[in-house]
């Protein structure tokens, strides 16, 4: 294995946690992500926007090893890295909340959590230590609405759900943590818990990409936008220099406007 080059503390702070280089994926003839460049860095919020069918959740299943890619190049930390399924993309420290949440109803808290990946000693589950760390993680985030994390998950509301599902998603070292349409079906108050949750994530430390069709949620959330649309990337956005309606138009027309005089950094599509 070659030698790693140390890079200066200044280089490091702004190297992206990960970072996709002329990503492209097709299904048959149809192609679904053409030269896609994303990054997401630490302690960031990235927003993934664009219409149905303009690659989000295909450069998601990715990244998180569903999908093979067909071309492109895909780094972690600044080092290329191959991602051959999802088991490598947990080893890289990459987590996704899927939209269904993937959590079981008639298990619990605590068994959510660990689903998969139990403690046990002799082949006996380790409750006291698994419930320790269950407690712990939801402390650290802050989720305090869910009263007992012995409590069967089909008990809880849509917005405890999603908390669950994006503790279990952070509590396993995690560096970045996707989360696929988190306010989705939420009411409003729901939103907003989920909303402060994904906040106190990239205040944490960690990168956040969050995908979702809800502009307000977005503005409310995201450090940077990226837009994709017919499988390219049309431009990324500082959320404090741009607007709903440039947004927008990158999403609808693939318009790369300018944003307080910086091009945006993707060519437009044709």
């Amino acid at each position: 294995m070659s030698a790693v080059t140390a890079v200066p503390t200044t280089e490091r702070v702004a190297m992206p946690v990960l970072e996709t280089r002329g990503l492209s994926k097709s299904f048959g003839p149809v192609t679904a992500l053409d030269s896609v460049d994303f990054e997401v860095r630490a302690g960031e919020v990235m927003a993934l926007v664009g219409d149905n069918g303009a690659g989000k959740s295909t450069l998601i299943k990715c990244i998180a090893g569903i999908y093979s890619i067909d071309a492109g190049d895909v780094y972690a930390n600044g080092e290329q890295v191959s991602i051959n399924g999802p088991k490598d993309a947990g080893r890289l420290g990459i987590e996704v909340v899927y939209q269904d949440l993937a959590l079981c109803d008639n298990l619990d808290v605590v068994q959510n959590m660990y689903l998969g990946r139990e403690s046990n000693q002799w082949q006996v589950l380790r409750e006291t230590p698994m419930e320790a760390k269950t407690r712990e993680t939801l402390a650290g985030l802050r989720v305090t609405t869910i009263r007992s994390i012995r409590q069967t998950v089909a008990t809880l509301s849509g917005g405890q759900r999603q908390s669950v599902a994006v503790a279990r998603a952070v509590m396993w070292n995690s560096k970045l943590v996707i989360l696929d349409e988190p306010t989705a079906a939420l009411g409003v108050a729901q939103t907003e818990q989920v909303l402060a949750l994904v906040r106190r994530l990239g205040e944490q430390g960690l990168a956040v990409v969050i995908i979702s069709h809800n502009l307000h949620d977005i503005f409310e959330t995201a450090d940077r936008i990226t837009v994709l649309r017919l499988g390219r990337n049309v431009g990324i956005y500082e959320r404090r220099k741009t607007t709903q309606q440039e947004v927008v138009e990158a999403i609808t027309a693939g318009i790369p406007t300018k944003v307080s005089g910086i091009p945006a950094t993707a060519e437009a599509t044709p």
